[in-house]
């Protein structure tokens, strides 16, 4: 996570891998750190809130700058560089995985998804 230049918002990046043999699905995003936490996907240049994205069997689901991402709306208190936001990630039929986000300089900009 990029340090957020606003008090309000910040955007989120990381990468979901799926070691097994059928797909998922990633249905919602969670964070004590912020009222709510949406999934954006970027198909085509254009970017769209969506329910829930796929995570392929054996495969990668990647947000990144530019492309799919993270959104916290509703931020109880700005992450500051060298800090971590917990993160629960929501899945179908995987259940929940709570991972921490390190928060990098407000300059960060992933290219590759972690």
């Amino acid at each position: 996570m990029p340090q957020p230049v606003s008090g309000s918002m910040a955007a989120g990046f990381l990468t979901v891998t799926n070691k097994g043999g059928a797909t998922d699905e990633l249905t919602s995003v969670t964070s004590d750190a912020a009222g709510d936490v949406t999934v954006h996907e970027t198909v085509g240049g254009s970017m769209r809130e969506v329910d829930r994205i796929e995570v392929p069997a054996h495969g990668r689901l990647v947000f990144e700058s530019g492309g799919n991402h993270l959104m916290f709306e509703d931020l109880k208190s700005r992450p500051r560089e060298g800090q971590k936001v917990s993160v629960t990630l929501h899945f179908a039929d995987s259940g929940a995985v709570t991972v921490e986000m390190p928060v990098r300089s407000a300059t960060y900009t992933p290219t590759t998804g972690h």
